[in-house]
């Protein structure tokens, strides 16, 4: 599904369904220091019921899955939703095609609700009386972030630059280490109790953070597939040239957790 909003990438339309096999092959690259923060937080385990808004190829329900927890992903590309599925196979999990504005479970049917890599998008004036209403008493919202540190690490900077040479108005460019922001209407009905940013290095080869970079908002989700081939021709190129066949790339992760009032 294609999506347009005035302050994302200027406005320039994007769909991520469009770049759900790479998306599959190249962003479910989240290391264990991730996953243990959350469970550290006692949070999607054992006896928990949880919705993943923006689920995507179902990255974080798949790997948390082994901890127990009762899992339900929505999206809303159907391409990503298909991808999930056919990556989920053997593990009870249910997805759904649809947008967080969508989304409309009966009450209480919730101990956490998460988003990873996804909040911004979201219309929260709108959404977050049915979060609240959606989960149980003294439920939590969780909203999680892992990103590269483009003017931290030569590689990643060097990518980054290669992007907004083919998508100029890309905003998912130039990230530094900062808390997850949390609209204020959200004050009305939660309290983030907890937040914590933290650096993490995620190894690659040349062609799993070629394909990390293809999958990016601003190149594959957005541009023609002739533009898509001349960047990734130029961005292999690049590699070749600059780096080793195997390498850490620095990036920061971002943990917000919010309690019911």
């Amino acid at each position: 599904m294609t999506i347009t909003n005035k302050s994302i990438d200027g406005g320039k339309a994007f769909d991520w369904g469009r770049t759900s096999a790479d998306y599959a092959k190249f962003r479910d690259i989240y290391p264990q220091e991730f996953y243990d923060k959350i469970v550290e937080r006692g949070l999607c385990i054992n006896g928990q019921r949880v919705l993943d808004m923006g689920t995507g190829t179902g990255v974080l329900p798949r790997n948390m899955y082994r901890y127990g927890a009762e899992w339900t992903g929505t999206d809303i590309s159907e391409n990503q939703i298909a991808q999930a599925k056919l990556l989920s196979q053997g593990m009870n999990i249910d997805y759904f095609s649809l947008s967080a504005e969508e989304i409309s479970f009966p009450d209480k049917s919730f101990d956490v609700i998460t988003a990873c890599q996804c909040f911004w998008y979201f219309d929260h004036e709108k959404i977050m009386p049915e979060l609240h209403r959606m989960l149980r008493d003294e439920g939590r919202i969780l909203v999680l972030y892992m990103a590269w540190l483009p003017f931290e690490d030569e590689i990643a900077g060097a990518s980054e630059r290669l992007v907004l040479k083919y998508s100029p108005d890309w905003s998912g460019a130039g990230e530094t280490v900062h808390p997850i922001w949390i609209p204020d209407c959200y004050q009305e009905k939660f309290e983030l109790i907890y937040h914590e940013e933290y650096p993490l290095n995620v190894r690659f080869t040349r062609e799993s953070w070629n394909g990390r970079m293809k999958a990016c908002r601003g190149i594959g989700a957005s541009l023609r597939e002739d533009e898509i081939a001349a960047w990734e021709q130029e961005h292999l190129k690049l590699l070749n040239e600059t780096a080793p066949e195997e390498f850490d790339i620095r990036h920061y992760a971002a943990i917000a957790e919010l309690k019911k009032k």
